[in-house]
């Protein structure tokens, strides 16, 4: 399992989160966006729906969770079958449950900071290819 940790030290998460999604759906898999609580993710659904007119990103975090290609939820558990889990929440998530782990985290927080770096420190130990991301000034994507 890859595990890529993103720094986010311009925009919000609801701002750099439908960009990477949307790049995700684009490719063909399935993602699992782990939220830390329920006005986040009611927060997230909304803006799903609505960040760009040029792109429709099918999702839900109600229903059957099978039918969906983007699911939201409070728990990593698997249960829409995703390539990718979208962590926001600081979870550590398991071998064998995702191709792919991407734990967004922010940067402004120092206890947000200090617990991803315990997380990275985790994977590392654990064997996990990793890499890192970190937003420059525009708000872009920099691998570190």
């Amino acid at each position: 399992m890859d595990v890529a940790f993103y720094h986010l030290t311009v925009t919000p998460v609801e701002k750099a989160l439908p960009k990477l999604v949307e790049k995700i759906y684009s490719s063909g898999l399935r993602t699992l966006i782990v939220c830390d609580n329920q006005e986040r993710m009611a927060s997230l659904n909304s803006i799903l729906w609505t960040f760009s007119q040029n792109a429709f990103i099918p999702h839900n975090f109600e229903g059957d969770p099978a039918r969906h290609p983007v699911w939201l939820s409070l728990a990593s558990d698997n249960v829409n079958q995703a390539d990718v889990a979208l962590v926001l929440n600081g979870a550590m998530i398991p071998a064998g449950q995702f191709s792919r782990v991407m734990d967004m985290f922010d940067g402004n927080d120092e206890i947000s900071v200090i617990k991803a770096r315990e997380r990275y420190k985790s994977y590392r130990d654990g064997g996990y290819k990793l890499t890192y991301w970190k937003q420059n000034e525009k708000g872009a994507w920099a691998s570190q």
